[in-house]
Parts: C-alpha cells; structure tokens; sequence
C-alpha cells in the first residue's frame, strides 16, 4: 500500500499522501466482476478499477487511460479479461478549481507474461 501516516512516531508531522508517488499492480478483474452479468462485464471493470485505484491511493479525483479502456474492452462487452497490470500514480493537479491538491492517475502496462505477477514500487 502506499504510506500513509504513522501513529507510532514521536513527532507529528504533515500526511504521507501529499507525496507523490507511482507504482504497478496487479487489478484482478476477475473477482471483482464474480457474479455480474455477461453485458456489465467491461464497463464494471473501469469502476472497479476505480474503486480499487481510489482505496490504494487516498485521493478522490481520478484520470484514466485510453490504454486502461482499450485493454478492460479488447475483447468485447462478454468476455473481460482476468487481469490487467496498470500503474497507479499521485501526481499534483493543475486546476485551480479543483479541492484536491492531488488526483490519481491508472495507465496500462503492457507485460509480456502474466506469470507471477508482482507489485513494483518506483519513486
């Protein structure tokens, strides 16, 4: 998971989630989809995607792909793939409307085998 603040230290400081950070994971559709019917396959992924992206990172705003979309689409309404490996990041918002000072943003990573997948941290 990302960090997030320590109770355990002495000191009190500002909260982890204001950094910026980036990391691959592993989204398992499969089980999010579980028991949805055949024609709200693709377009549950995109919100399970989100859900998930919301949870790991702590920030509400989001910004997807088209990699993400092509990839949770490629091969139809009906049949959505097992598992996509995306890269979820925090990075600093531009829009001076916005309440968040970050948004989150998922892409897809290509990967040449879904064998022992793992979850990689880049800073």
């Amino acid at each position: 998971a990302f960090p997030t603040w320590s109770r355990n230290s002495g000191k009190k400081g500002c909260s982890a989630i204001s950094e910026v950070v980036a990391r691959e994971d592993t989204l398992n559709i499969h089980e999010s989809i579980h028991g949805m019917g055949f024609k709200k396959g693709a377009p549950w992924t995109l919100r399970e995607t989100q859900i998930f992206a919301m949870k790991e990172t702590g920030t509400p705003d989001m910004h997807t792909d088209t990699r993400l979309s092509k990839a949770a689409w490629a091969k139809g309404i009906r049949h959505v793939l097992h598992c996509i490996h995306g890269q979820l990041s925090r990075e600093h918002s531009d829009a001076e409307k916005s309440p968040n000072k970050l948004y989150r943003s998922v892409t897809c990573v290509p990967v040449t085998t879904s064998q022992n997948p793992q979850t990689v941290s880049e800073n």
